[in-house]
């Protein structure tokens, strides 16, 4: 592959900017951030630029690989932006379109067969974060590397730029804020994603939701890098549609945190394709 800086490395590169930028106007750990992501940056470019003096099959397919494991630390980043907030608008409104929702059929048609549609979404909703590896793994298996990148661009655009956002819709999720309205069935998958939540998840916003977005666009990213392997983009896509339900019955965003990734999605995927276009 050409060993020049890809489309997704120039995203990351500027979220890198992006992030302590917000911090110094924010005035939230700008310092820390500055620091972090200028040593993560020029990493990075030291990667690039020996790769490009020197090119070599290791490092081509470590940066396949890369901005994968870049995603989860921008996640954890976000996380620094994080402020106490005691009202709460946005929720009280999004709960109130939820309720709507999930009381006029779609959570008793759910429930219909006891704890099995309600197990196989906690399962998906759980699986989230192996869909873009296994996404840019059926690329090497189909031996098409060389569209790792276009893949690669689409998903990092969706992700990075739902974290982007967090810091301008504090929010917190329903289950915390509304715990005794709706609850979902309990099932030993549930109880595994709270513990991996409560462990792991930060706590800066819910909107819009980057799973939703990163489910679809990782959906929509391989249509535009292989297209002609159909079930791939179906069984993504199906993923996507049950994440995105998950998300909602499991109380983990609320029906507005699933449009929006949604629309995030769909916006990076008609920047992906408007460049496929241009090259």
């Amino acid at each position: 592959m050409d060993p020049k800086v890809r489309r997704s490395e120039w995203v990351i590169f500027a979220f890198l900017v992006y992030a302590p930028a917000l911090g110094a106007i924010l005035q939230l750990h700008a310092a820390r951030l500055i620091v972090v992501n200028a040593l993560l940056a020029a990493a990075y470019a030291g990667l690039i630029y020996r790769d490009s003096l020197r090119p070599s099959l290791a490092l081509s397919v470590a940066r396949d690989w890369l901005p994968l494991a870049f995603v989860l630390l921008a996640y954890r980043e976000m996380g620094w932006f994080a402020v106490p907030h005691t009202a709460h608008p946005l929720e009280a409104r999004w709960v109130a379109w939820d309720r709507s929702l999930l009381r006029a059929g779609a959570r008793t048609a759910i429930e219909s067969m006891g704890a099995v549609v309600p197990s196989v979404l906690e399962i998906c909703y759980s699986v989230v974060y192996a869909i873009a590896p296994f996404a840019v793994a059926v690329l090497y298996l189909y031996r098409a590397r060389d569209r790792v990148d276009r893949f690669l661009f689409i998903f990092t655009v969706a992700v990075l730029l739902c974290y982007a956002q967090f810091p301008f819709w504090p929010s917190d999720p329903p289950r915390v804020l509304f715990p005794s309205q709706d609850p979902p069935f309990d099932t030993v998958f549930r109880r595994f994603n709270l513990w991996m939540l409560g462990n792991y998840g930060i706590h800066t916003s819910v909107f819009p939701s980057a799973h939703v977005a990163g489910a679809f666009a990782a959906a929509l990213g391989i249509r535009l890098a292989l297209p002609r392997v159909r079930w791939v983009r179906r069984f993504l896509l199906a993923m996507a549609i049950l994440i995105a339900t998950a998300t909602v019955y499991g109380r983990y965003h609320y029906a507005a945190d699933v449009a929006a990734g949604f629309l995030v999605a769909a916006t990076s995927f008609a920047l992906g394709h408007w460049r496929s276009l241009q090259s």
